[in-house]
C-alpha cells in the first residue's frame, strides 16, 4: 500500500484528538479539510480517504481518483459559515507565471513561524494541480475565469482568522504576518498592507506617502479579518481584468465604516508580469473599462476620500499604476 500524505496524516490526528475532546465541530471542519484536498487531483494529497475506527482512531485508504473538469467559480464551496480554524489565509489568482506563486508561498512557508498558515491558489491556467506542494489547497477553476470571479472563488475557502490577497510579484522577506495581525486588533481598521495610495479627485490615485491612512490598498498585498467579506462583500466580478478592483472593493471597505491604512513590511516587490506581459493597446482598454466601472459606482463618494470634495478639474483619469 502507498503511504499517505504527511498533510493528510497530520489533519488526521488533529480529528482525532478534536474528536477524544468531544469538540465535534472542530471534527467536523478538519474533516471537510480533508475531504476537500483528497476529493481530486489538486495535489499529492488527493486519491484518499479517512476511515474512522471504533476506537476513535483512524486510517488513510487509497481511492481511485478520475480527473475532473475545471471548476466554475459558483461551484466552489464556501466554509466562510464555518468557525475559522487556521491563524491566516493567504490566497493568489494564478493566470500565469506560476513560478511566481511558488516564490511567494516558499518565502510565506520560510517566515510563518509557529502560525497554522492555509495556502490557495485559484489557477485559471488548467494546468497541473500539484505544482505548489501538498499545504497548498488549488482551486483549478475554468479556462476564461474573470480575475476577480476566480479571487472570490478562493476567498470563499478562507479558514484564517486573517486573509491576506496576494500578487504574485510580492514575496516576503521577513514575518508579514505579525505586523498584520497586530494592526487588525484595530476593530475601526478594515484592510491595511503595505502599498497604499491617495487622491485628490477620484481620478488621479497616488503612491500614500508613508505608514498611516490612505484612500485605498493596492492589490499586491491586501489584508483584512476574515469577517470582513460578510461585511464589504466580495470583489465585483464585472472586473474581468485586475486593474482598479482593490480600489472599488477598498471603497466598499470604507463605504462600510472602516479604514483604509499602510502598514510597513518586510517585503520585496518584484516585476508585475501581467501588466508587462499584456500588450499595450489592450491593458489600455481594459484599464479604462474598469475605471469607469469604479467611477460609476464611487464619483460623489467624497466623504470616503481622506481629503474631501477638491476643487474642480477636467480630463480624464490619470492612474498609472501597474
Amino acid at each position: 500500500m502507498p503511504e499517505a500524505p504527511e498533510e493528510l496524516v497530520r489533519l488526521g490526528e488533529q480529528r482525532a484528538q478534536a474528536r477524544a475532546a468531544k469538540d465535534f465541530g472542530q471534527a467536523d471542519a478538519i474533516r471537510d479539510r480533508i475531504a476537500w484536498a483528497a476529493s481530486g487531483p489538486r495535489s499529492a494529497s488527493a486519491g484518499w480517504t479517512l476511515v474512522d475506527e471504533p476506537d476513535g482512531t483512524f486510517r488513510l485508504e487509497p481511492v481511485a481518483v478520475e480527473q475532473e473538469r475545471p471548476l466554475a467559480p459558483a461551484d466552489v464551496p464556501s466554509v466562510l459559515e464555518e468557525p475559522a480554524t487556521m491563524d491566516v489565509s493567504v490566497h493568489w489568482v494564478c493566470e500565469g507565471w506560476p513560478e511566481d506563486v511558488g516564490r511567494a508561498i516558499a518565502a510565506f512557508r520560510a517566515h510563518a513561524g509557529e502560525r497554522r498558515a492555509q495556502y490557495v491558489v485559484a489557477d485559471v491556467t488548467g494546468a497541473s494541480l500539484d505544482r505548489w506542494g501538498d499545504d497548498v489547497e488549488v482551486l483549478g477553476l475554468e479556462p476564461g475565469t474573470g480575475w476577480a470571479s476566480a479571487r472570490n472563488a478562493g476567498l470563499r475557502r478562507s479558514r484564517g482568522r486573517i486573509v491576506l490577497a496576494m500578487d504574485g510579484s510580492v514575496e516576503p522577506t521577513g514575518d508579514v504576518f505579525g505586523p498584520l495581525e497586530g494592526a487588525l486588533t484595530d476593530p475601526k481598521l478594515g484592510v491595511c498592507g503595505p502599498f497604499g495610495i491617495v487622491t485628490t479627485d477620484l481620478r488621479q490615485f497616488d503612491e500614500a506617502p508613508g505608514a498611516g491612512p490612505c484612500d485605498a490598498i493596492e492589490g499586491y498585498l491586501m489584508a483584512f479579518r476574515r469577517e470582513m467579506l460578510a461585511e464589504a462583500g466580495f470583489f465585483d466580478e464585472k472586473f474581468k481584468w485586475y486593474r482598479t478592483a482593490d480600489i472599488e472593493w477598498s471603497f466598499r471597505v470604507k463605504d462600510a465604516g472602516y479604514r483604509c491604512e499602510v502598514v510597513e513590511l518586510p517585503v520585496e516587490q518584484h516585476e508585475h508580469r501581467m501588466w508587462f506581459g499584456t500588450p499595450p493597446r489592450e491593458r489600455a482598454t481594459w484599464s479604462k473599462r474598469n475605471f469607469y466601472r469604479f467611477l460609476d459606482r464611487w464619483r460623489d463618494r467624497w466623504d470616503l476620500v481622506l481629503s474631501g470634495k477638491p476643487i474642480e478639474r477636467t480630463g480624464g483619469h490619470d492612474d498609472e499604476r501597474s
